[in-house]
């Protein structure tokens, strides 16, 4: 069997090696910062190492393209793995460690527990893609096991899972700091995303619509309007820019995911949407 090309970052892929780095960090004293990922990196990604650097005297970058958050019929086998030009980027931004590790290596042979996170998974989401979250808790579970950092960041882009994680750590007292790392936006306002590699150029053209939908949206509810004629305002905009199916266009508590009828608290506008066979996701608050 070949080995895996050379890498230009230091890189582990087992769980011994990688603890065997971040103890000797630790003993040193050392701050460890960690951003995980699924590669395909872009701008949106390496803010996030931006802030984990902030933070810390020594970052972790993980790769891994976890395959218990798709769904049966999701992208898994064609998500975009780049390891080798993604490890480039990793190391001009100055990230201390790569973590790489194989689908048997962190789902050994006979495992068997999986972690469930409830109340903030069962909305949104949790509606259209059922096993997405169980699959998100588990495996954010064991990087944070693995790694062990003292801060972890998330994009904010991923709004509910970003809450799923918090809940995750507060619940079973993980001693690692969340830290939220805004979205970033491409010219047009599009959320950065590795899916957005999928839209051809007409679909690429209609996905520009979607935060420029939201923007409108957000700025009827910030008046304190009833959100439901706003909402469905919204998706009917969305289907006239091209989209093929708007599965949700909601506002929702920024805390908790509680479907709101005005935008009376802090609040956070959330969409999911199809424009050809890319399923987008974005955010807002408001």
């Amino acid at each position: 069997m070949s080995q895996p090309a050379a890498l230009p970052l230091p890189v582990a892929r087992s769980v011994a090696s990688l603890r065997q780095t971040v103890a000797d960090w630790r003993k040193a004293g050392l701050r460890i910062g960690f951003v995980p990922t699924m590669g395909a990196l872009h701008a949106g990604h390496l803010s996030l190492v931006e802030r984990a650097k902030e933070r810390a005297d020594r970052v972790v970058v993980s790769i891994f393209v976890n395959p218990t958050q798709f769904g049966p019929s999701e992208d898994f086998s064609k998500y975009p793995r780049q390891e080798a030009s993604d490890a480039a980027r990793l190391a001009a931004f100055g990230v201390d460690l790569l973590y790489s590790p194989s689908v048997a290596e962190m789902y050994p042979a006979g495992a068997a527990t999986t972690v469930s996170v409830g109340i903030v998974t069962e909305r949104l989401e949790g509606v259209f893609r059922p096993t997405h979250f169980d699959g998100v808790a588990t495996v954010v579970a064991k990087l944070l096991n693995q790694v062990q950092p003292h801060v972890a960041v998330f994009g904010e882009k991923d709004y509910q899972q970003l809450l799923v994680v918090k809940r995750l750590v507060s619940d079973l007292d993980i001693d690692s700091e969340i830290v939220p790392g805004p979205t970033v936006r491409e010219a047009d306002g599009l959320a950065m995303s590795s899916r957005n590699a999928y839209l051809s150029d007409e679909d690429r053209a209609i996905a520009a619509s979607l935060p420029a939908t939201l923007n409108f949206v957000a700025t009827q509810l910030r008046s304190g309007v009833d959100a439901a004629p706003i909402l469905e305002a919204g998706r009917i905009r969305l289907m006239k820019a091209g989209f093929r199916e708007v599965q949700y266009l909601d506002l929702a508590d920024a805390s908790t995911l509680a479907p709101l009828e005005r935008a009376d608290r802090p609040a956070r506008l959330l969409v999911a949407a199809l424009v050809g066979a890319t399923r987008l996701i974005d955010n807002m608050a408001v």
